[in-house]
């Protein structure tokens, strides 16, 4: 009597895209900026072969090296703005994202009139 064992799995081939290889933008899940744009291929394995391919293209996306998180570029509308200002493959800079932090100044009380302008400043609560 044999005893075969077979594995069956996918595997996730990842190469930064061409023309974006010094790109660095600013993750959106740990905030740090070491995000690159990379390109993905997902394929089906059978005993860590692979054979087949999920789709006839690979997608594109922005991988964190720190927390391995990854996000598909179509939910990135600064990498997109870049992707078409390069003509989808020139070098191109990474536009930081804005202050996603807790205190985003809502909190600040508004700014003194300018001099010369007396009256009281608006609270608003």
């Amino acid at each position: 009597m044999a005893c075969f064992i077979f594995t069956c799995g996918t595997h996730n081939f990842r190469s930064l895209l061409a023309g974006y290889e010094n790109v660095t933008v600013q993750c959106q899940n740990c905030g740090n900026f070491s995000g690159n744009i990379v390109k993905n291929w997902e394929w089906f394995t059978f005993c860590f072969v692979p054979l087949i391919p999920f789709s006839l293209k690979p997608w594109h996306a922005v991988h964190c090296n720190v927390c391995q998180f990854q996000q598909d570029v179509k939910y990135r509308p600064d990498v997109e703005q870049q992707m078409q200002q390069a003509g989808g493959g020139g070098a191109a800079q990474a536009i930081p994202m804005q202050n996603q932090g807790a205190n985003q100044g809502w909190n600040r009380p508004p700014p003194p009139p300018p001099p010369g302008q007396g009256g009281a400043v608006p609270q608003y609560k």
